[in-house]
């Protein structure tokens, strides 16, 4: 091992260059004007996987982006990872709040700034010096490695999932590993284990046929915003406690272990409350805060209009009334069995003087993975030997669908070893990447290697 570290010494500044150049592409997905730039990054990949030493690059054409892939299997009985990240980013608008020019990478103290930097250029990078560091220095890996980067994450994978079932043999696996995931604090490694679900609906409800004059018709015809207020109130108590029946029906419990694990966490209540100016903090009672942040299902309304909402005054009763709601779930939850009980529950609570028509927009399952699975502790151990501190236990309170479906496809736990900052502004101006994360990142990821082929 001291031949690799004194690699990633030696090659320190080079592999900063490196990440400098591949973060000048400017590879936003949504826009169609960056098309090409999509392609070129796919080229770039397939290029550096090469030269590094990786085997059967291939850049596999989609509807969409393509997707890259390359492997190393030349390590018989031993286990197999798929690496999996994305080369795509987020727009940048509104460009005036950046400080420096997005695909102008600029290293101010220990971060780098420019779009992609932590999401997720700067992640798969360590990767592919990770795996150039061992070939270079040894000759070959103590793990097998798959390694596959798509163009789409950034605008919702749509041909991902096609993609995995297809190729399924091809990315066999025994862990995936993931890198697009935050730290919880600086300086402490973190994994994490648990990701929440999501399921998204609109409901429209309408009353009469028109908008309707207040003093004609009022108290005579029912108000749909009245009733979709009065219908939407219906979905909590006062305690935070969802109220759809069946709604917790599948929730997998928080165990001790996790209990104890994330009450070790150093999380302030006010810091919290403060840094979004929130008065007071609120949510389901009988948990701890990380608890309901993480590892709890949650309903919120996202939107909700109707009526008239010009300047001045306007008595009518509108004709209709529109809400969106999503509630966030957690493993075990089926995303469309929550759509099923949350649209059974509100028809069961529309007056008859209305018409409802509710509509499950989009959703994802939640996932959890053991926290003793052999996987997750042998990043632990890497962890740890790279950062020289603890390392944390983590749920994210958002989704990564994409993680699910490699587990129900691949059938291998998904293991999210992320090296970004709380504070790395992943989708807004001026996002970074600490330098620090990103050295360390590749040393822990070379200490892996080692610990999964031992396994």
């Amino acid at each position: 091992m001291n031949k690799i570290i004194d690699f990633l010494i030696a090659h320190h500044d080079r592999f900063e260059q490196e990440l400098i150049e591949i973060l000048k592409i400017p590879s936003i997905s949504s826009d169609p004007e960056h098309k090409s730039d999509l392609l070129f990054m796919a080229d770039f990949l397939k290029a550096e996987m090469s030269k590094i030493g990786l085997e059967n690059s291939t850049i596999h054409k989609t509807k969409g982006h393509p997707i890259v892939y390359s492997e190393w299997l030349n390590a018989p009985g031993k286990p197999t990872l798929l690496i999996y990240g994305h080369y795509d980013v987020q727009p940048v608008d509104p460009v005036d709040l950046w400080t420096s020019p997005p695909f102008e990478p600029v290293i101010k103290g220990d971060k780098i700034f420019a779009r992609g930097a932590a999401d997720d250029k700067g992640q798969i990078f360590i990767h592919l010096k990770a795996t150039e560091s061992y070939l270079k220095t040894q000759g070959e890996l103590p793990v097998n490695i798959k390694l596959l980067f798509e163009g789409e994450e950034e605008v919702g994978s749509t041909h991902l999932e096609g993609f995995i079932k297809d190729h399924a043999q091809m990315l066999e696996a025994d862990y995936v590993v993931i890198s697009d995931t935050p730290m919880f604090r600086e300086g402490y490694p973190g994994i994490t284990y648990g990701l929440r679900g999501l399921t998204y609906l609109q409901i429209n409800l309408r009353g009469t046929n028109t908008d309707l004059h207040s003093g004609s018709f009022g108290g005579l015809v029912k108000n749909p915003i009245n009733a979709l207020v009065e219908i939407l109130a219906q979905m909590k108590d006062d305690q935070g406690r969802i109220r759809i029946p069946g709604f917790y029906d599948d929730v997998l419990p928080i165990s001790e272990t996790e209990h104890e694990k994330l009450s070790q966490l150093p999380f302030s209540a006010k810091d919290f409350a403060d840094s979004i100016a929130a008065p007071a903090l609120f949510g389901e009672a009988g948990y701890g805060d990380l608890e309901r942040l993480w590892a709890r299902p949650t309903f919120d309304i996202n939107g909700i209009w109707g009526g008239f909402q010009g300047e001045g005054a306007k008595t009518v009763i509108p004709a209709e009334a529109h809400a969106k709601v999503s509630m966030r779930l957690v493993a075990n939850q089926d995303p469309d069995d929550i759509s099923r009980k949350f649209i059974a529950y509100v028809n069961s609570l529309v007056p008859e003087s209305m018409k409802a028509e509710i509509n499950a927009m989009h959703g994802g399952f939640g996932y959890v993975t053991d926290l003793d699975n052999p996987g997750l502790q042998a990043g632990v151990r890497a962890l740890k030997k790279a950062f020289g501190k603890e390392v944390d236990f983590l749920r994210e309170g958002g989704s990564i669908p994409i993680v699910k479906v490699f587990a129900d496809i691949i059938k291998a736990p998904v293991l999210l070893m992320g090296y970004g900052l709380p504070d790395e502004n992943a989708h807004a101006p001026n996002e970074n990447f600490s330098l620090t994360n990103f050295h360390k990142g590749i040393e822990s990821i070379v200490y892996f290697f080692e610990e999964i082929g031992q396994l």
